[in-house]
């Protein structure tokens, strides 16, 4: 059966590829769109009470394959495919393309080139944007966003086509700290699995967003699970969780016993975890 969560069919509604592949009472095209907010919650019905299933950040497109008259675009990410409802205001005409992305955890928008103005906005690590100019006030370097939306600190973005970060699990140990949240994909918030994802991002590198699919999509399998000689990079795999090995003992993982992201010894989350039923199902090499 097709995974709801990359795929876009209703019984009333699917994408047009779809036709003679699901029952739907219509098929249609998507039509593009780019998210215009910092972060807006990518949830799995169209409603504020709805669970979130993941989340979208500045800069990414999506197709739109519905809007309602209550404000939901049901949508699916062109960065990972996920599908959900997403608040049709946090989403806008493709414009200018991105030049830069952000670089470090997080950073403000400012609605002018300096850094004593009253910040008016933030951005998390990923976000990709499109600039006009740049200004240095008092030695700070700052570029200016199109359209006059503000200013960011030159040295918190890199051109997309920079070299990506040479390792992705420095960049994880970057969010230790930050709270957990259930299918939250930003510095303000993540889970296990968009920890693995924003990290692997970063050093340039595709990456599903749930557990299962990167399970069975990234790198191959160690023989002998979490029993074997583990090293730094190793994904270790539980049902519903994943971990990320920082050398053959610690993993730094988005915890929800801890409710953020932590380090730990591998050996404690193994059998503190086995005390609620779940061994880990498996290793993942890169």
């Amino acid at each position: 059966m097709l995974d709801h969560r990359l795929h876009v069919f209703r019984p009333d509604l699917a994408e047009q590829r779809l036709e003679g592949q699901v029952a739907a009472e219509r098929f249609v095209t998507g039509h593009r769109r780019v998210v215009v907010a910092p972060a807006t919650p990518l949830k799995e019905a169209p409603g504020a009470d709805a669970p979130l299933g993941s989340e979208l950040i500045r800069g990414e497109t999506v197709e739109v394959f519905e809007e309602s008259p209550e404000g939901w675009s049901w949508v699916r990410n062109e960065a990972d495919g996920y599908v959900g409802y997403a608040a049709t205001d946090a989403l806008g005409e493709p414009g200018r393309d991105p030049t830069h992305h952000v670089a470090t955890l997080r950073t403000f928008v400012y609605p002018g080139p300096d850094m004593k103005l009253p910040a008016i906005g933030w951005l998390s690590l990923g976000s990709r944007l499109a600039f006009d100019g740049e200004a240095e006030t008092r030695g700070t370097r700052f570029l200016l966003l199109a359209n006059g939306e503000g200013a960011v600190v030159a040295s918190h973005v890199l051109p997309l086509d920079a070299e990506p970060e040479p390792d992705f699990v420095a960049v994880a140990g970057r969010f230790l700290e930050t709270p957990y949240l259930w299918g939250g994909r930003t510095s303000l918030g993540l889970d296990c699995s968009a920890l693995v994802q924003v990290s692997l991002t970063a050093a340039g590198k595709a990456c599903p967003r749930d557990t299962d699919m990167q399970e069975k999509m990234l790198g191959h399998l160690v023989v002998g699970g979490a029993e074997a000689g583990l090293a730094r990079g190793d994904l270790v795999f539980w049902t519903g969780h994943v971990g990320i090995m920082q050398d053959a003992v610690r993993m730094v993982h988005a915890s929800g016993h801890h409710m953020r992201v932590v380090s730990e010894p591998l050996a404690g989350a193994v059998d503190r975890i086995a005390r609620s039923g779940g061994w880990p199902t498996g290793v993942r090499r890169l």
